[in-house]
């Protein structure tokens, strides 16, 4: 029983957590300054407004045949943590990151999740050089809700031109026959990992490579999707 205005055991608990986080956020921010990854308000990674910003909100869609889950739009504070995270080496940010994936993770698995391989979609070596790690493995690695990928099940045949400044038809061209799976996903049932899903030329690309490797792919799961543009 809870009496009125005294917090549960859980939520006391939950309580005593934050407490105590916060009071670690403000030591560590005397030591090592840092500012929001979404608003860059001082002494924070992600302050409270942008932790609630990246609250998931899963949308189900189909791009190119795929049925892709989405936990967040690719716009405002999303958009601008996504770039700190990916381009900005803003990796505090993975936790919180991770948290808006997980749902949208267990949507696209579905009730045979435990039985599901995550599959990530492969950086290109500039990408790789340049960060020195693979963000959404990274983010996924955080999530603890699909068992962990096969590292480089998919892999790039040849190196593609960064997407973003392409149009619809020019991201297809720029990704047909690029991927090939490994044999390894023969017979087992894929998710499609991904950051951001725009055309869904990657996601449609990667969906190719693990069926002509013997795989199914059960659907897709995406941080966030770009939000189509109205003429």
């Amino acid at each position: 029983m809870t009496i009125t205005g005294i917090p549960s055991r859980p939520d006391l608990r939950s309580t005593l957590r934050a407490t105590i986080r916060d009071a670690v956020l403000d030591a560590a921010a005397v030591l090592l300054p840092v500012s929001c990854a979404g608003c860059s308000a001082p002494d924070r990674s992600l302050c409270a407004g942008c932790v609630q910003a990246l609250a998931p909100e899963v949308r189900r869609h189909t791009v190119r045949g795929v049925a892709v889950w989405s936990a967040l739009d690719y716009d405002d504070v999303p958009r601008t943590v996504l770039l700190a995270y990916k381009d900005g080496g803003r990796v505090d940010a993975a936790r919180a990151l991770a948290g808006a994936l997980r749902p949208a993770l267990a949507a696209a698995a579905g009730s045979r999740w435990r039985a599901v391989v995550p599959v990530l979609i492969p950086s290109t070596r500039a990408a790789w050089r340049r960060r020195g790690y693979h963000p959404t493995g990274m983010v996924l690695a955080r999530t603890r809700a699909l068992a962990p990928p096969l590292w480089h099940a998919l892999r790039l045949t040849r190196q593609t031109a960064d997407q973003a400044a392409l149009g619809s038809a020019q991201r297809a061209d720029n990704r047909a026959g690029s991927m090939v799976a490994s044999r390894r996903l023969s017979g087992r049932r894929c998710v499609i990992v991904d950051d951001i899903v725009t055309s869904g030329a990657t996601i449609a690309e990667a969906a190719r490579a693990i069926g002509a490797a013997g795989g199914t792919v059960g659907g897709a799961a995406t941080l966030a999707r770009t939000p189509r543009r109205r003429r």
